[in-house]
């Protein structure tokens, strides 16, 4: 309850985090796990109690993208609306950092809607963010190099684990930029040579 209580919007209401607590079913997953799919049928939507979650497109090729993250004390607006609206899942959710989330059910979500305004306030909150996330996504792809991306990409997850190496393949980070995997590590070489990173085996430090 603490961890909820912590989040702004829930903490003027006590009612409505000891509800989401009553409601919600709390599963714990290790790095790697897929809790969503595409095209899978949204029945409860996901609130992160610890722990971070990537949020991924992929193409018909099967070519992904990673759209944004999801950290504690966050939840999905992608599946709040597929949720509501009972349509199938856009993107894949994968488990980033060991995490431990929330399950709350589709039927509650909008029940609370009418009862909390404070719910109301998190999930327009959340959407704006996540706009934005995405609207800074499409400004990259379109305007900043493969290399400025990396970077970038390499700063988010050293601000998401507070750490400054990183434990990441080549490959995971080609799949979240859309590129191919040679291009990173050609890159991730120039920038080692350039003082900016150190490589190790699955392992990248940011200097």
């Amino acid at each position: 309850m603490e961890s909820l209580m912590h989040i702004s919007e829930f903490s003027s209401s006590p009612e409505l985090v000891e509800k989401l607590q009553k409601y919600s079913v709390r599963k714990s997953y290790p790095a790697g796990s897929v809790i969503l799919n595409e095209n899978a049928y949204i029945r409860a939507i996901p609130l992160v109690t610890r722990g971070s979650i990537k949020v991924i497109r992929t193409d018909e090729d099967g070519r992904e993208i990673l759209l944004y993250y999801i950290k504690s004390g966050e939840s999905c607006i992608m599946s709040f609306l597929g949720g509501l609206h009972n349509e199938t899942s856009k993107v894949k959710a994968e488990v980033e950092e060991d995490a431990e989330i929330l399950f709350l059910p589709v039927d509650k979500v909008s029940s609370f809607i009418k009862e909390y305004p404070q719910w109301l306030d998190y999930i327009f909150r959340l959407y704006h963010k996540r706009f934005e996330e995405l609207l800074d996504m499409v400004n990259a792809i379109a305007f900043k190099k493969v290399d400025e991306r990396l970077l970038s990409l390499l700063h988010k997850k050293s601000e998401l684990t507070g750490l400054r190496t990183l434990q990441v393949t080549h490959e995971q980070l080609a799949n979240e930029l859309g590129t191919a995997r040679v291009v990173v590590s050609r890159l991730l070489k120039q920038l080692e040579e350039e003082g900016v990173v150190q490589l190790g085996r699955n392992r990248i430090t940011l200097m």
